[in-house]
């Protein structure tokens, strides 16, 4: 393990380079030049004093509807945030946003809704920092891009994937770094949905790790992954650490995220029951507060916007057009201590939607009046997945593992695919990762133990940067089936191996035809699977 002095060496070698990437034109064709003719400040005098701010860790943009976008960005001191947005990379016409004020209690990070934006345009920002000490202390420019959504029928094209830097697979510049987020990249994506284990607050890295062939891999390290996160700023730095990568700065930097969560955000298979007691890593045994400083570092870290009603809240649908709409949900907020799952009716024992959630889901889908309906969840419905692959009893998904009629957590499941059912909700399509392999699923009555349903698929991707994992059991209360799956043949297989993996959705404006095809890191096509919209 790295000494303390070597983790101030990396990170005054990484802080170096994020400069470098920040100040980089990442444009391609015409608007390199564009952008590089850009003057450096448009909102103050710069200071060539030393206490100008620094934008440490990139931009993003997420939350993007029709006429809005969540905007975000991290400085390195108490600072005054500016934001100017045009329609076109010269920054013809631009448009100041009023400024905002960031300090050390939310980790000197800003975040900014812009509002009444123009739909289906690719809108162009730029962030500056000012030391609230002097505010003629001026920092570099970032400058990021992102599409809004549609009023109108068009061709659309988003990506989702899950489980980022996990099971000890750190960043590697020598091996690519997270390299899957280049692949992303080429796509022309509208939008990227990070499907969760968005960090793995639970799993330390180490400077080196030895291979099978005897080769060696090299994390950049920082001292808050050299342990397991149980204080907010060691939360903070889990998302921090991914941050110092080039790949997913400029991924960041042009294509706009919708988060959600799973378990590793704050520890393996987390439920309210789970115990920490008998764990020497953890010095704070609460989960309660445990979960509560993982959740206020997601929020102050990825683009996810504040719900009033329900601060913290991840569940939310966003209407991205006339032909699609985007239910993301949460598995783990509400759900109640993992257990056998067989209860018989549903209770506050049997839940992992939650009442409210599930409530919530049912009339949004009801509502919705977009062609088709994509249900992002942080785990597979019918894959089975237990606490513990030693004591295969206490389930930690959706499946416990009983054939027959639906039990435990399924009541939920069933509830929801009947209602839709009796409701005529048709075109909808499931997205998850979570399980560390890639798998397309066709959901099917007349298989199934439970019949109440239309037929479906469920579509997993994953993991974008982390330990691949052999395929699970199917549990057969739904009538899954497996079209296609590819897994590596070993556990833990290292991301040198090529078993990462990405979804790539399109929907066509015209014919309302949506393709998912299934991709590994090195682009290429593994299965596709086009479906036709009822209407």
């Amino acid at each position: 393990m790295a000494n303390k002095q070597q983790v101030e060496m990396q990170k005054a070698k990484t802080e170096s380079n994020l400069g470098r990437i920040n100040r980089r034109t990442f444009l391609s064709g015409s608007s390199v030049a564009a952008l590089a003719s850009v003057s450096p400040s448009s909102f103050a005098q710069i200071s060539t004093a030393v206490d100008r701010p620094v934008i440490t860790h990139g931009v993003q943009a997420g939350e993007v509807t029709t006429h809005s976008a969540v905007i975000w960005a991290k400085t390195d001191r108490p600072a005054r945030m500016f934001i100017q947005y045009a329609y076109n990379p010269e920054f013809r016409q631009s448009i100041n946003v009023a400024p905002i004020d960031v300090l050390s209690v939310t980790n000197f990070v800003g975040k900014l809704r812009l509002t009444k934006l123009l739909s289906n345009q690719t809108v162009y920002y730029r962030i500056e920092f000012a030391n609230l000490d002097n505010l003629k202390a001026v920092s570099d420019s970032a400058v990021g891009m992102f599409k809004t959504a549609p009023t109108q029928p068009k061709n659309l094209r988003f990506a989702w994937s899950g489980d980022t830097v996990g099971q000890g697979w750190g960043i590697d510049p020598a091996r690519g770094g997270l390299k899957t987020y280049s692949a992303l990249l080429s796509h022309n994506l509208d939008f990227f949905i990070n499907s969760g284990d968005t960090v793995y607050a639970d799993n330390p890295i180490q400077e080196s790790v030895t291979m099978a062939d005897g080769s060696q891999w090299n994390n950049i390290i920082t001292e808050e992954k050299l342990k397991v996160a149980e204080t907010l700023d060691e939360f903070r730095g889990q998302w921090q650490y991914n941050l110092l990568d080039k790949n997913f700065l400029e991924f960041n930097q042009q294509v706009p995220s919708y988060y959600q969560w799973d378990d590793h955000e704050v520890v393996n298979n987390w439920s309210p029951g789970k115990n920490l007691l008998d764990d020497d890593r953890y010095t704070e045994k609460s989960i309660s507060v445990l979960a509560a400083r993982a959740s206020r570092a997601f929020y102050e870290m990825t683009t996810i916007d504040y719900v009033p009603e329900e601060p913290g809240r991840i569940y939310r649908n966003i209407a991205y057009g006339p032909d699609l709409e985007i239910f993301f949900l949460d598995l783990r907020s509400y759900r109640a201590a993992n257990s056998e799952s067989l209860q018989e009716e549903v209770s506050p024992e049997a839940r992992i939607l939650g009442a409210q959630q599930l409530q919530w889901l049912k009339t949004s889908l009801k509502n919705s009046r977009a062609t088709w309906k994509v249900i992002a969840c942080d785990m597979p419905i019918s894959l089975i997945v237990w606490e513990s692959r030693v004591n295969q009893k206490i389930v930690e998904a959706v499946a416990n593992g009983e054939p027959g009629s639906p039990k435990g957590r399924e009541l939920e499941f069933a509830e929801l695919l009947t209602f839709m059912a009796e409701e005529n909700i048709h075109n909808t399509v499931w997205i998850t990762a979570d399980v560390h392999y890639t798998a397309a699923h066709h959901y099917d009555p007349k298989r199934a133990a439970f019949k109440n349903f239309e037929p479906f698929w469920e579509f997993v991707s994953g993991p974008l940067h982390a330990g691949g994992f052999g395929t699970r059991v199917l549990d057969g209360t739904f009538g899954p089936e497996v079209i296609f799956q590819q897994a590596p043949p070993t556990q833990n297989s290292p991301p040198s191996e090529g078993y990462q993996f990405f979804g790539l959705v399109d929907i066509d404006g015209d014919s309302k035809a949506l393709t998912v095809r299934l991709m590994n890191c090195d682009n290429q096509e593994l299965f596709r699977q086009e479906l036709k919209a009822t209407v």
